[in-house]
């Protein structure tokens, strides 16, 4: 088994904490693996009955009635009440509940007031795991009544894929920046086999869930959304960009707000995410343009048929996912210039923040020449500022700091996590 420790150590540490735990993430990315397999055999491990750890899987035929909370609710309280022994309670794709109307009652009641209504249970400890945004990540804090923590969970990082695959570093990185790391690639056995794994895995999961969830009528003009920011990632662009682009593919005009409401579904489900960009002399965003990237490299190429495999975009692809699952805020950076009768900005990849730190990143998968060499520094050394200044490349046999200042850092080093930012 994939062990992902780093999401385990979370649980672990948040156990009895008096929140519900709320486990969110694209789905297939191990979200309940993480609960129902690796915490249930920790908590197995120190001791803890199995008959105390109350399990209920709602895209799961069996339990499928337990949708209606009020269902839900009789069943939780008829294990627990009136008992001394403490429980835990896991749930898994909670987004599947259903609002219902008691018909006695008249009152409504969704997932969230029945979880709530456990909260203050001291023999209860709550796990849920989510993979939509919208009624998760967005909503945690005003329906759970300030009263929850949420873990978000990542495909495997190279880390995670090189700890179970081994062999040689840089092979093993070819090959994921192909097939990404959604975990169920790992036990596919040939190339072809993973590929029509990523395939149906786009088309039969996540399309449909969010065609389903949003109750959209025009799936082509997804698809054609997808497609579109699937070949531009690490590119700029914006809502009109895209709209304007799957118009004249379509020979029709095709809204500023379908588009940008398709783009917003998409990035509920976690299929993509977006990076603001940001004036650093200025200290403000701008409105656009933005940057996108796919949650997995692999379902990005899948996407594309794995025809546009650029190493340079996937690299920053990577790198975005592996910043934002360390627990940085992640922006693109813009330094602005003044020519005689203009203003202009160079960019810097990334902006990185945590707590009261920032360092600035470029992501370089090669530096072949002079020319090369000044267009990655010059931004860097536009900034004014002292912050840390990095390139991470993929052309070098060890990390170093040149006579500027600025960290060069080996690709795997950082992603292996043998050096730090």
């Amino acid at each position: 088994m994939i062990r992902r420790d780093s999401y385990l150590n979370l649980l672990k540490k948040r156990e009895w904490d008096g929140n519900i735990k709320v486990i969110t993430g694209i789905r297939r990315c191990g979200k309940s693996v993480l609960l129902f397999e690796l915490f249930k055999e920790y908590l197995l491990s120190k001791g803890i009955k199995n008959e105390n750890i109350i399990e209920i899987k709602l895209d799961r035929i069996e339990d499928i009635q337990l949708r209606n909370p009020f269902l839900l609710y009789k069943k939780i309280a008829k294990i627990i009440d009136g008992s001394d022994n403490k429980f835990y309670l896991f749930i898994d794709e909670v987004q599947m509940s259903i609002k219902k109307k008691d018909r006695k009652s008249g009152i409504t009641a969704t997932v969230y007031d029945i979880l709530n209504s456990f909260k203050d249970n001291k023999n209860l400890d709550v796990y849920v795991t989510g993979s939509n945004s919208k009624m998760l990540s967005n909503d945690i804090a005003t329906e759970f009544r300030g009263r929850s923590s949420q873990i978000h969970v990542h495909p495997l990082s190279f880390k995670e894929y090189y700890n179970y695959i081994g062999g040689d570093e840089q092979k093993a990185l070819m090959k994921y920046m192909i097939i990404g790391g959604m975990p169920g690639i790992i036990h596919e056995e040939t190339e072809t086999d993973k590929k029509e794994y990523l395939k149906n895995l786009y088309n039969e999961i996540y399309i449909k869930d969010i065609v389903e969830r949003n109750k959209i009528k025009r799936v082509d003009i997804l698809n054609d959304i997808l497609d579109y920011l699937a070949g531009q990632i690490s590119s700029l662009t914006n809502v009109s960009r895209v709209a304007n682009a799957i118009s004249t593919l379509k020979r029709k005009p095709i809204t500023h707000e379908m588009t940008s409401n398709y783009i917003e579904y998409s990035k509920n489900s976690f299929l993509i995410n977006m990076a603001k960009r940001y004036d650093i002399k200025g200290k403000s965003y701008f409105e656009y343009p933005n940057k996108y990237y796919y949650e997995d490299t692999g379902l990005r190429n899948a996407r594309l048929n794995f025809r546009q495999i650029d190493p340079g975009h996937l690299m920053e692809n990577i790198l975005y996912n592996e910043l934002i699952r360390r627990g940085y805020s992640v922006d693109v950076g813009a330094v602005s210039i003044r020519n005689s009768n203009s203003l202009d900005y160079v960019e810097i990849d990334f902006i990185v923040n945590k707590l009261d730190s920032k360092v600035y990143i470029q992501s370089a998968f090669q530096m072949i020449n002079e020319d090369k060499v000044k267009i990655e520094i010059r931004p860097l050394t536009l900034t004014d500022d002292f912050f840390k200044k990095v390139i991470i490349r993929n052309d070098i046999l060890q990390s170093y700091y040149d006579e500027n200042g600025i960290y060069h850092c080996k690709l795997t080093d950082f992603l292996l996590e043998k050096v730090d930012i």
